[in-house]
């Protein structure tokens, strides 16, 4: 069973290379943009026609938030255009698709945890563009959609690993403390991942197509986020909470995305993690590799 993974070398990508010795059964084919550009559909045909997969894990995006309101055109090349390629490959293949999208196309308005059949509206490019991806598949009724939230790891670039730079640059950071969401650790988004295609891999004949949440569980803010890496790390740095009009940013955030995983863990029959555990086993990771 063969498995491509593009947008390999970021943080998601990076732990399915972890996951790989680990499966049995399960052949991988890494690639990122240098040896496969998702945004030129002839290239994308010729490369699947040459290595015939089952399943595509799609970890390419274009993530940088803030710079994105500048660079709109980039942000829905990758997030909404190449997806488009990506959902007519894998119809015209019959390779199952599993993308993943964002907490960001909710505008933070409720105050209860986005469910999957919430209506979206996505207040910054970023999530703008991230939902046109979605809405790609939805039209074609194709790929396992899942959304994920405030994603870090050992790997890239991420809060965690900025927090702990930071910490040793300064004896204080303004954090803040009116944006609430849920972690995730791309290790367990990874594994998860896996677990979808363990359901899916014995449906040889048919694609299917499906819209998930998941995150770690619990919610917290950015300032608490950070607290809790300062503590596991066992540094002194002072935490100080801040407004969001207090720290602007050239994107507007929802101020409030955690969403509902009720659906994936019924689905799969998984418990999911507390975010706490979690950061506690990436922190440690991230020590080991010092």
């Amino acid at each position: 069973m063969k498995i491509l993974v593009t947008g390999a070398n970021g943080q998601l990508g990076n732990e399915f290379r972890k996951l790989a010795g680990t499966m049995q059964n399960l052949e991988f084919i890494f690639t990122d943009v240098d040896e496969l550009n998702i945004t030129i559909e002839d290239e994308l045909n010729k490369f699947v026609e040459k290595h015939p997969v089952r399943f595509l894990i799609n970890c390419a995006a274009y993530t940088a938030v803030d710079r994105a309101e500048d660079e709109p055109a980039i942000a829905y090349l990758l997030n909404a255009d190449a997806v488009y390629i990506l959902g007519r490959i894998c119809i015209k293949n019959n390779i199952q698709l599993i993308h993943y999208s964002t907490d960001f196309v909710f505008d933070g308005a409720s105050r209860k945890p986005y469910v999957e059949t919430d209506i979206p509206n996505p207040v910054s490019v970023y999530g703008k563009s991230k939902l046109a991806g979605e809405y790609h598949l939805q039209k074609s009724h194709t790929g396992i959609i899942i959304r994920t939230s405030w994603l870090y790891s050992s790997f890239g670039h991420n809060f965690v690993k900025t927090i702990l730079r930071l910490a040793q640059e300064k004896n204080e950071l303004r954090v803040v403390n009116d944006q609430i969401g849920s972690p995730t650790w791309a290790a367990d988004l990874a594994a998860t991942t896996l677990k979808i295609i363990d359901r899916y891999k014995s449906r040889l004949n048919q694609t299917q197509y499906g819209l998930y949440h998941y995150s770690n569980e619990g919610s917290c803010s950015w300032y608490e986020f950070a607290k809790e890496i300062i503590r596991l790390k066992g540094l002194k740095t002072k935490i100080k909470a801040v407004t969001t009009s207090e720290y602007p940013s050239k994107a507007v955030r929802p101020s409030y995305s955690v969403m509902n995983k009720s659906l994936i863990k019924n689905w799969l029959e998984i418990d999911i993690p507390d975010w706490k555990d979690s950061l506690a086993k990436c922190i440690q990771e991230i020590t080991n590799n010092q």
